[in-house]
């Protein structure tokens, strides 16, 4: 019980060390920083458990308690310092990834490397004290000072006060509460007894088979790292059957969707239509609510407005999961597809703001061209089950009224064409004049022509436009008005018109919908002077990882330097890092079996996962290192460290994997950003650590070939012996 309270004691000593490093350093509390708290409360353990169990080990061979303490901890002081240095060293490169990725992992990142320094510090100082007082015995110490008896009765009476008072009752009191302690310790005890004989059990019998592995796999070599190789190969196979995708689509219980009728559509019918889509909800949909139009075509967003314009805000029961929210969408796409001649478009709020998920941007100067080209992907993608809620933004134009003014006749009437613009704009869309108070409301008071006067084409053009002049001037006299249809949006990229082609994905990963578009793009006959190419989130994607390649790299080699200063050697790192491939099958295997997609998550986890892996095979070699130092042959140095090295690094891996467990089962809002990334430490620690113990020894008997002498005093003890 008192090995079990020592080592959880670090974990509230880091945490609270962590939160005043976090506020000098400027982080929030929120769900990336916390994420990372709980990312750390696995690892906080690790080097606490080693140095304890090293100190155990001491003292089992006989040796007193502060000597078991000071030996045991200065032993493994190196070993736990090397191993999280490399943990910490991993985040560094997060400083040069660019998009998205580096501003969503920055406090997440800076949280663990706080929370792993505090750890070391603590492992190297308060676990020994405390693991000291186990091992002391009591004695009676030098002899106490006799204190003469006070002459006066106040003198005496005050001093048996103030003993009761500062001794005999703190003194009661601690021994009651150690009863209570101990006690509850006892019961707490019995009541695990089971658990640990079950435990001690089948440790004892992973030990014993574990030796015979050990032995087989140090007699067959070659064939281990066949072995090795194959099923790394074998399981980068699977890497392809993952799919790729920027950041997991985030489920938060609500999502809008945006539609448009047809161009020229009355506000009234756009109220029809949504009030036609909402009239018919059921569980799990908590509350729906729409806004039909926005502003007139004059004064409206040209994109997300207008009378035909209209957004329908859907609210789920607390608790409704993904595929409840799922359900409903489909449930509502449905409705939707039965409206003739109407767009919409899914969307979820975002906590982060990203681009479409399929983006296409066709580009050129032709319009014509522009739009038989959009026009024709935007098909091809509606053909397709891969894609939802088709938009192009060449389709949405809208029949408007166009006045061509004629400026030769309104110069030679003493006009200038923007002052009869202005007025024209003043007397159809109106001019606030003033504004005024009805209980808490400000109310416009608009001024313009009455609508029996700017109803029609000829109504308009009979508009005056110097009504402050004695001789009339009517619209029509300097300009002629045609209808006609305008574009609803003008985009423009590196001054060249674009169309945009955007949709939602019905199912599968982004990185296959660009492939699927790229063949679309492919298959069509793009004319001369137009340009078609994938934007939107896949664009974020290659940058962010193309940068986070860079990271896991660079993080590569940052381990390997660190490991190399601690080892004093180039060979040993080179061995530890085999632990890197060894982990990246059980992140394949662990994102398969889970059914989740590469994406940048992921590939943070990949980063973290390299400077923590690497740490069991650091305490194993450098325990191999000192056997060999004391004059044992290196296959029995092998042999021994490996079994003396079983229960710690056994122990700090469940440590970790149970500590990220929380987050792998993905509770909460925000979850689907936190899962990915602890399914990957979880599969990648699991079975690296079951490799690490069999490839690693038989990688390092296969390249080691330091000669390391005996000492002196050994070299004598035989030779007196012989």
């Amino acid at each position: 019980i008192w090995s079990t309270v020592i080592i959880s004691l670090s974990i509230p000593v880091s945490v609270i060390a962590t939160f005043n490093l976090m506020y000098g350093a400027d982080l929030t509390l929120n769900i990336m920083s916390l994420g990372g708290i709980a990312l750390g409360i696995g690892m906080l353990l690790d080097n606490s458990i080693v140095v304890l169990e090293n100190i155990a080990r001491h003292r089992e061979e006989g040796k007193g308690g502060l000597e078991a303490v000071r030996e045991g901890a200065s032993e493994v002081g190196g070993a736990v310092t090397a191993s999280t240095l490399t943990t910490v060293a991993v985040f560094l490169p997060l400083v040069f990834v660019r998009g998205i990725s580096g501003q969503l992992f920055r406090d997440q990142a800076l949280t663990v490397t706080f929370a792993l320094i505090i750890s070391l510090f603590v492992a190297l100082t308060l676990i020994p004290m405390l693991a000291s007082f186990a091992g002391r015995k009591k004695d009676d110490g030098p002899a106490r000072r006799v204190r003469a008896e006070p002459g006066t009765r106040l003198g005496r009476f005050l001093r048996r006060a103030s003993h009761s008072v500062f001794v005999s009752i703190p003194v009661y009191l601690v021994a009651g509460i150690r009863k209570v302690s101990g006690f509850l310790a006892r019961a707490a005890l019995f009541l695990i007894s089971p658990l640990i004989r079950l435990f001690d059990r089948a440790y004892n019998r992973a030990e014993s088979r574990y030796r015979l592995l050990l032995g087989w796999a140090m007699n067959h070599r070659i064939s281990v790292v066949l072995l090795s190789a194959a099923i790394f190969i074998i399981t980068m196979l699977l890497v392809p059957r993952l799919g790729m995708e920027l950041i997991p689509q985030l489920s938060q219980g609500e999502f809008r969707v945006e539609a448009k009728l047809p161009p020229g559509a009355p506000l009234e019918r756009t109220d029809r239509v949504l009030a036609r889509i909402q009239s018919d909800y059921r569980p799990p949909v908590k509350s729906v609510f729409s806004v039909a139009g926005s502003g007139n075509r004059m004064d409206a967003n040209p994109e997300h407005g207008g009378e035909n314009w209209g957004e329908l805000s859907v609210n789920l029961e607390p608790g409704s999961g993904r595929e409840k929210e799922e359900m409903v969408m489909d449930r509502l796409r449905e409705k939707l597809r039965n409206i003739p001649d109407l767009q919409y478009k899914f969307y979820r709020p975002t906590l982060f703001t990203f681009k479409t998920p399929v983006e296409v941007e066709v580009s050129g100067y032709n319009l014509r061209s522009l739009s038989k080209v959009s026009g024709q992907i935007a098909e091809n993608l509606e053909s397709s089950a891969r894609f939802t809620d088709v938009k192009n933004s060449m389709k949405s134009g809208h029949p408007e009224l166009q006045i061509v003014f004629d400026r030769r006749r309104a110069a030679s009437l003493g006009f200038a064409v923007y002052q009869i613009a202005d007025r024209v704009v003043d007397q159809i869309r109106g001019d606030v004049a003033t504004r005024y108070l009805r209980r808490d409301r400000k109310i416009d008071v608009l001024v313009r022509a009455r609508e029996n006067e700017r109803n029609s084409v000829e109504k308009i053009g009979k508009l005056v436009v110097n009504p402050e002049s004695e001789r009339p001037v009517t619209l029509d006299a300097v300009a002629d008005i045609i209808i006609d249809t305008g574009p609803g949006e003008i985009r423009r990229v590196d001054q060249e018109r674009v169309a945009l082609v955007t949709a939602n994905l019905g199912y599968g990963d982004l990185a296959a919908a660009a492939d699927e578009i790229n063949g679309i793009i492919e298959s069509i006959a793009i004319p001369e002077g137009v340009t078609a190419r994938v934007t939107g989130q896949n664009r974020e994607m290659t940058t962010s990882f193309r940068s986070l390649q860079f990271a896991l790299l660079l993080a590569i080699f940052l381990v390997y330097l660190v490991m190399a200063s601690q080892f004093e050697s180039f060979l040993h790192p080179f061995i530890i890092l085999f632990t890197i491939p060894l982990a990246l099958v059980g992140v394949v295997l662990a994102l398969f079996i889970t059914g989740s997609t590469i994406s940048v998550v992921v590939f943070i986890g990949l980063i973290l996962l390299a400077g923590i892996v690497v740490n069991n095979a650091i305490v194993l070699i450098d325990l191999v290192n000192k056997l060999r130092e004391k004059g044992m042959e290196k296959k029995k140095a092998i042999m021994t460290g490996a079994r003396l090295r079983l229960r710690p690094i056994m122990m700090t891996m469940l440590t970790t994997a149970l500590g990220l467990l929380p987050l792998a089962v993905g509770v909460g809002e925000g979850a689907e950003v936190r899962a990915p990334m602890a399914i990957t430490v979880i599969g990648g620690l699991l079975v690296s650590t079951l490799l690490t113990l069999v490839v690693i020894p038989v990688v390092y008997d296969l390249l080691d070939r330091k000669v390391y002498t005996a000492p002196e005093s050994e070299v004598a003890g035989e030779r007196e012996a012989r």
